[in-house]
């Protein structure tokens, strides 16, 4: 993109224009007018207005897309997308935010009021989902052809609430009034199959061969949704499938009078794409979840075969046209999928098809967990997809044939890297079957990587060790920057320009700024403005009243044992205990706010305890005359990006504290750096090169590195030896025990104290007494306002490395082999 990229001005580009049209869509959309208009109908015609200006682009882009056979483009395949409220970014990609305000100003309308109806779309959940967001729109912005698959959610992933300190899931009816941005395209659904059984053939030309008779199916119908790049003419797509029955209403049996019976299968149907991520401890809930991941890509692959590349296209050619970038092992089922379309469908000999496949993939794994690296029973597989079980068993066979070839026979090697488990039952290994497929796997930061290649998937790493790459992950410096926080955009615009929007390396020019008394005053009221606005936010949406004077001491993330909200929560109680019990001093303690925001999964019953324990320690501490008066707990319900994007700005200190080698990369930490807070963490994920770009005296380090961690497991971990010597923790974790937060009830929590006296997997207490020590060296440097806001500053200055530009011309030159392609007027 260059600055004399032209602005396609359709409609006209102007107050007048903008004015005219958005009567138009009052009045021909929504069908009242001006003086009769709720608040919800000046938002839809807002946002179809503001629509039009894209739309013409958006042809344009597809058009491209569709017509172009000489360039490689990208289809991103993930489960999730967390996309966040489209207006603001709609807004800033078609120039339109001055234009949008005066205009709605002399209508007597209210920008803002209109932001605050819009409800943002319930498609993903967190980290995985927000990082495919933002990689679309790094993509788009650097004019890469590219589309996002995924899955229309009808109610997302849940609402959270609270009822007595405990999470209560709820629908998320984020469609309930329609979504003004997408676009249906009921015409170009596609047939999916389930169940059924395989058979055996003789083709015309006399070779055996197989195909799927499957046992019932569904119709995935597409939404789309634009994906502006910033300023530049393009509009990407994120094509979104929803389900459907075949045949959704029995009007016979509905005459009989046998009205559930009538619709069974339209609710069996619609039940795949219902929510994200349905629980998955029964038996149904992992059957729906992989009816889930093999519809979505069925669906994908279909339509990019028959609608982007259309008739007449000779797939031998398909690794030249496009790449299948696989978002985690959630899309894995694409692989055999492929390999059944160019087999059985389009007649391919299978060494041919599996030639093609290899160089159609690539895989991105997002975590270091054992368990999280998906695993389908075989009998559910056969049950459900049994060609493609039968698919995967060859690509098994053959693989294995190479590794004991290679290797001169060795069995147990053999075992070790076999696709299909043995034991306890046998099982597909996703991540296996990704990785042999692939033409590269990547971690997502630059340890993440490495563990990757020496623990998770050492085995593979040495039989392909060409494969495997780091690509570290990035975020929109669009969103997460100058939408989100638009006081700290100005103040960096008129210090070095705007380019810096699309090219964040500049915001190096910055550093010498850290040393400028006046740029850290106006830095410092920048990040005061930022808490007002944060404030009024938490008070109008959860009734929370916190004090801006205060630290704003945050930690907001998925809630899960090895990100250790509980090690955030002991700092929080010990602190209550040291100063009830008087050895604290309340004068001499920095007063702090501190700030959690996650969801448990339904069935992660210890997340949802350690929910339930924070908010009642923080109604203990909120409530206590003393402590209160410099230590209070927020936990606003429903984390989401809308909160994110008022809450990061506003942050001194970001809690980055997982157990070292446990967390893939961790995008929020970047947020946070580049919003101007300094961070608390460990040398795990990106706040390894966190650290390493902003230097060691701007951020606080603690805890075990993953060397050591892995030293104390293998020699035996016993965290009641760290309860038993060292007394602050002891205390902290009797109160707990002690029913203190439970009003005397010591039941209530003893399961987290029993897990952490006697298994601590993410050895919390190893690592308590180094966490309290770097969180008085916080409280030291947080007393020099002018200190912490030099390195607040050479934080945001020495971030730019985390644009998720970065990541895509990574991707781009390592592993997709693609290139910008410019849209033209």
């Amino acid at each position: 993109m260059t600055d004399s990229t032209p602005v396609i001005a359709t409609p006209e580009h102007s107050v007048d224009g903008f004015v005219r049209q958005y009567l138009r869509e009052l009045t021909y959309s929504q069908g009242t007018t001006l003086e009769r208009a709720t608040t919800h109908d000046k938002y839809l015609a807002l946002a179809r207005t503001v629509r039009d200006y894209l739309i013409s682009r958006w042809n344009r882009t597809v058009d491209s897309f569709l017509s172009s056979d000489d360039s490689r483009g990208v289809a991103y395949l993930s489960a999730e997308y967390l996309l966040g409220r489209q207006l603001d970014n709609a807004l800033l990609a078609s120039d339109l935010q001055d234009i949008a305000a005066e205009a709605l100003a002399r209508l007597g309308i209210s920008l803002d009021e209109l932001r605050a109806a819009e409800v943002e779309p319930g498609l993903g959940n967190g980290g995985l989902g927000r990082l495919a967001a933002c990689f679309l729109d790094s993509l788009a912005t650097m004019d890469v052809p590219a589309i996002g698959y995924g899955i229309r959610y009808e109610y997302g992933i849940f609402r959270q609430t609270f009822v007595d300190g405990r999470q209560v899931e709820e629908p998320d009816n984020w469609l309930d009034n329609g979504s003004p941005w997408e676009f249906a395209a009921p015409q170009q659904e596609v047939t999916v199959g389930f169940g059924g059984h395989t058979e055996t053939y003789t083709a015309d030309d006399g070779t055996e061969r197989s195909r799927w008779v499957p046992g019932w199916e569904v119709l995935g119908v597409p939404h789309n949704y634009m994906v502006p790049g910033f300023q530049n003419g393009r509009v990407n797509t994120l094509r979104l499938w929803s389900a459907r029955a075949t045949r959704a209403f029995d009007l016979r049996i509905f005459n009989y009078g046998d009205y559930t019976e009538a619709v069974r299968s339209q609710t069996f149907a619609e039940n795949i794409s219902k929510v994200l991520y349905p629980e998955d401890s029964t038996p149904q809930g992992k059957e729906l979840r992989l009816q889930q991941q093999y519809f979505f890509v069925a669906c994908s692959l279909r339509d990019f075969i028959d609608t982007v590349l259309g008739e007449g296209f000779d797939l031998h050619r398909l690794p030249e046209r496009i790449i299948f970038q696989l978002n985690d092992t959630h899309p894995v089922i694409a692989v055999p999928e492929l390999m059944r379309l160019l087999v059985d469908e389009k007649g391919f000999g299978w060494d041919e098809a599996w030639a093609i496949t290899q160089q159609c993939f690539a895989y991105t794994c997002h975590t270091l967990l054992p368990e999280a690296l998906e695993v389908w029973s075989v009998e559910l597989l056969g049950r459900l997809l049994p060609r493609h079980l039968e698919i995967i068993y060859r690509i098994n066979e053959e693989f294995l044939a190479q590794v004991r070839e290679r290797s001169g026979g060795d069995e147990m090697l053999a075992r070790r890297m076999s696709i299909v488990a043995e034991h306890p039952e046998r099982a597909v290994r996703m991540a296996y079957l990704a990785t042999v497929a692939s033409t590269k796997v990547n971690g997502v930061a630059e340890l993440h990587s490495q563990l990757l290649r020496d623990k998770v998937l050492q085995d593979f790493a040495a039989f392909f060790p060409e494969k495997f790459i780091n690509v570290t992950n990035g975020i929109t410096p669009r969103r997460f920057v100058r939408l989100a926080n638009p006081g700290l955009s100005g103040l960096i615009t008129e210090a070095i320009g705007d380019g810096w929007v699309t090219d964040l390396d500049r915001l190096r020019e910055l550093e010498p700024l850290a040393d400028d008394a006046e740029f850290r005053r106006r830095f410092r009221e920048v990040k005061a403005a930022n808490k007002a606005r944060l404030v009024g936010f938490l008070a109008a949406r959860d009734g929370i009243q916190i004090d801006p004077a205060t630290m704003l001491d945050v930690m907001v993330k998925r809630l899960h044992e090895y990100k250790r909200q509980h090690l955030k929560l002991l700092h929080v109680v010990s602190l209550y205990e040291r100063i009830r019990s008087g050895e604290l001093d309340p004068a001499r303690v920095t007063p702090r706010t501190v700030v959690f925001g996650a969801k448990a999964a339904p069935g992660y019953r210890m997340a949802k305890e350690i929910i339930a324990l924070i908010n009642h320690v923080a109604a203990r501490v909120n409530t206590d005359p003393v402590v209160s008066q410099v230590l209070r707990v927020a936990f606003p319900a429903n984390y989401n990006i809308t909160v994110a994007e008022t809450l990061i700005p506003a942050a001194d200190l970001s809690e980055q504290i997982s157990l070292a080698g446990k967390e893939a990369s961790g995008t929020g930490n970047m947020k946070f750096a580049l919003n101007g807070a300094l961070t608390i963490g460990t040398d795990d994920g990106a706040n390894v090169e966190i650290r390493q770009l902003v230097g060691d005296d701007n951020f606080f380090l603690f805890g075990l590195t993953e060397p050591e961690a892995s030293a104390i497991q293998e020699a035996g971990y016993r965290p009641g030896a760290y309860y038993e010597q060292d007394p602050t923790l002891r205390r902290a974790l009797d109160l707990v025990a002690s029913g203190e937060f439970s009003g005397g009830d010591r039941s209530v929590f003893e399961p987290i104290v029993s897990n952490l006296l006697h298994e601590d997997r993410f050895m919390v207490l190893a690592d308590f007494q180094s966490y309290l020590d770097a969180q008085d060296r916080v409280e030291a440097a947080y007393a020099d306002a002018d200190a912490w806001s030099r390195s607040a500053v050479l934080n945001v200055a020495r971030s730019g490395f985390f644009s998720s530009d970065r990541s895509m011309r990574d991707y781009l030159d390592r592993i997709w082999h693609a290139r910008p392609v410019a849209m033209t007027a």
